[in-house]
């Protein structure tokens, strides 16, 4: 006997829904019907246009798809067309109206990577980690007008540890999807699902990660600093400036010894590198300068010259949290 598949609409822009949308299109159970994503944006150093990876993942499965600068009436038209019984978003960039989301009788559900109602925004992966969290995950919610703000439906933990990156954290979180997914999607198809409020007292908000924000603040304690460089190795990166030089920071770590000035440079004979932070130095494992290649502190000292006693300049930098 035949089953006939729920019809899933899903609307997103980022890699991290690629795991669970492969795992979804394998369940004859559910029917992906169509996609809506952001438009090709300019990317690289020729700025040329590029489709994001869900456009690319969709047109190499041949779902229907759509991307439009921003959902208007004949998107909501067209998934009315289609038959949608429910919706998936994820990291999608939009608020939707009314229209929208009453299109899909089961209704609209967003998967949000964080534990809500911590860290609502656009920037909850790397705040969470940035912020020395030690646990982090998906949330599964109903979709409100208010931005990340709907019952809470389910959620996936996963943990953090001293080795976490913003990229290692993207793909634990997005391989989390699948079994949140999984256990849920029928559940919410039928309306055997619950929901519970989120509680305000508990709300955090999170906003877009800007370029600067990878600008080092030696003023920070160094454990915060340490955080703060795994949070954004994959972007914006950390950095601080030296004689007109930007040089990276691929990794760090709080060190035990103190009584450097803040930003001070002090280094042992055998190549290590430490920064005065707020707190105790922050060793330097990994720098890069403009033009050339990550590399081990040692091999960097070889051919640059950081000297002994100086002090970088650096300004206060601004909270991840609005």
């Amino acid at each position: 006997m035949s089953i006939t598949p729920y019809k899933i609409g899903f609307l997103g822009s980022d890699e991290i829904s690629i795991p669970f949308l492969s795992n979804l299109i394998e369940d004859p159970r559910f029917a992906l019907t169509g996609v809506l994503t952001q438009p090709d944006r300019p990317a690289g150093r020729g700025r040329k246009l590029r489709p994001n990876p869900i456009k690319e993942w969709t047109t190499q499965h041949g779902f229907p798809l759509r991307d439009p600068i921003k959902p208007g009436v004949e998107e909501v038209d067209w998934f009315r067309s289609l038959g949608v019984d429910i919706f998936l978003i994820m990291a999608y960039g939009h608020i939707l109206k009314h229209d929208m989301l009453t299109v899909a009788p089961v209704g609209c559900f967003n998967l949000h990577a964080s534990l809500l109602p911590a860290y609502r925004g656009a920037s909850p992966i790397e705040t969470a980690l940035a912020y020395g969290e030690t646990e982090t995950g998906v949330t599964l919610m109903r979709v409100v007008p208010q931005m990340d703000a709907g019952p809470i439906v389910d959620a996936e933990k996963v943990k953090i540890d001293s080795s976490t990156t913003g990229p290692t954290l993207r793909v634990s979180l997005a391989e989390s999807c699948i079994p949140l997914v999984q256990r849920n999607l029928v559940k919410l198809c039928e309306g055997n699902h619950n929901e519970t409020i989120q509680d305000a007292s508990l709300v955090s908000y999170c906003r877009k990660l800007k370029k600067t924000d990878g600008l080092l603040d030696f003023a920070k304690p160094a454990h915060d600093l340490s955080c703060r460089i795994r949070a954004f190795q994959g972007w914006p990166g950390s950095f601080f400036e030296h004689r007109g030089n930007r040089i990276k920071v691929g990794t760090a770590h709080a060190g035990t010894n103190s009584g450097l000035k803040s930003g001070e440079v002090g280094k042992t004979v055998d190549g290590r590198l430490f920064l005065g932070t707020g707190t105790t130095a922050l060793e330097i494992n990994e720098l890069q300068k403009p033009g050339g290649k990550m590399m081990s502190s040692s091999d960097f000292l070889r051919g640059y010259a950081l000297e002994e006693g100086e002090l970088l300049d650096f300004v206060s930098s601004e909270s991840l949290l609005l």
